[in-house]
């Protein structure tokens, strides 16, 4: 016997596209938009690699090749997101821990920057906090054959 359905289906969308919990969209929203921040990010690495002249070249392609794997990984979890799939969680978590760390590190030291870290921080600890919801984990339960 099949289990219930992870989305209900909406006959007013057209096409029988499943409707997704609020909470999901914008846990899926949320995580976009930090794949978006890591493209740009991406971006900005590499016009300052064609600009300034880095102390050393070898370390500034590998962070921007790092960042670049980010952002790549990071829209896989989005998209992997809206199609259910329990995975995400785990690979969610482990994303906002790294970028909770960042945050942590942009409020202390001598070149500190608080804003930068609250940017980073406040996203984390929402998605952090929709990972765990009822309605989230319902629809994220959806496991690979």
């Amino acid at each position: 016997m099949s289990e219930t359905p992870i989305v209900e289906e909406s006959a007013d969308q057209g096409g029988g596209r499943p409707r997704h919990h609020p909470l999901v969209l914008l846990l899926a929203a949320v995580i976009f938009i930090e794949a978006v921040a890591l493209y740009l990010v991406t971006a900005v690495l590499i016009v300052e690699m064609l600009i300034a002249r880095a102390d050393s070249i070898a370390s500034a392609l590998a962070l921007t090749v790092c960042t670049a794997i980010a952002a790549v990984w990071v829209t896989v979890i989005a998209i992997n997101t809206l199609r259910g799939k329990a995975w995400i969680r785990g690979a969610a978590i482990v994303v906002q821990v790294l970028i909770a760390a960042v945050a942590l590190g942009s409020f202390q030291g001598l070149f500190s920057r608080v804003d930068i870290g609250w940017l980073l921080l406040i996203p984390a600890i929402v998605v952090m906090v929709l990972l765990f919801t009822k309605p989230v984990l319902a629809e994220t339960s959806q496991r690979d054959a």
